[in-house]
């Protein structure tokens, strides 16, 4: 069976939240944003979109961007969940310039970078401390640390795409990788859930968002889960567990 090498999807976590940030600064009722308090904006109430294009535009010292990202991050603590889309659309160009660059070189891992640049930068808006200065930076590098995470995890971590072939029969276990998880599933390693986890959104087509919303929890928990589960995986492959652990399974079963 081929695998499949992923790219980034038309719908990531972060064209997601692109698309709720246009419905919520569409005409005729957009979202407005009081400017009046920061210095430096225009003294006048203007829509986010405008907002954030303005953002684009000019440059402003960090004074004015950690009055602004204080408010901003003020409304999506206490105005609801409509000020969170809000901040998070202003943020997104950012964002997702910081996700291009880490998931350059790692096209398979694109979408899970995106979701986790969008999980880290949501983090830090809700509970980062907003009196420092430089705020908007702080909230930067938690993104770019949530992202550079997927990777650093999946490098040498993972359980590999093809394994070696040639004139010899490879060192055990040998196979393809589906043939692995159901080794270390039988072996006690991971659960069954977690081995069909990697396998769908690994080898297969599943994207991580959609198994996600079919079990009714987030996916950067179901990535947390295969991230563990790849990991004693990738190990015990390392030690030569599955293949002790198939021949005594082999051995019990006669």
């Amino acid at each position: 069976m081929a695998t499949t090498t992923r790219t980034r999807s038309a719908d990531t976590a972060l064209t997601t939240a692109e698309a709720a940030f246009v419905l919520l600064t569409c005409e005729p009722a957009p979202l407005v944003f009081d400017a009046r308090p920061v210095p430096g904006l225009p003294d006048a109430a203007i829509p986010l979109g405008e907002l954030r294009t303005l953002l684009l535009c000019e440059r402003y010292d960090s004074d004015t961007t950690d009055v602004l990202w204080r408010h901003l991050a003020h409304h999506a603590r206490e105005k609801g969940p409509a000020w969170v889309v809000g901040a998070i659309g202003v943020a997104l160009p950012a964002l997702t310039r910081l996700a291009g660059k880490i998931s350059r070189g790692h096209a398979r891992h694109a979408d899970d970078v995106d979701s986790e640049v969008l999980a880290g930068f949501l983090q830090a808006l809700r509970a980062v401390d907003l009196a420092p200065p430089r705020l908007w930076l702080r909230l930067c590098w938690a993104a770019w640390r949530a992202g550079v995470a997927v990777i650093k995890a999946d490098e040498g971590d993972e359980l590999p795409l093809d394994l070696s072939t040639g004139s010899r029969s490879p060192r055990m276990p040998y196979g393809h990788p589906d043939l692995l998880l159901g080794r270390a599933a039988a072996a006690g390693l991971i659960t069954s859930e977690a081995a069909e986890l990697i396998s769908a959104t690994r080898f297969g087509d599943t994207l991580v968002e959609q198994l996600a919303a079919e079990h009714g929890v987030s996916a950067s928990v179901l990535r947390m889960r295969r991230r563990r589960a790849e990991r004693i995986v990738a190990a015990a492959v390392s030690r030569g567990d599955l293949s002790c652990a198939t021949r005594r399974a082999g051995r019990e079963a006669a």
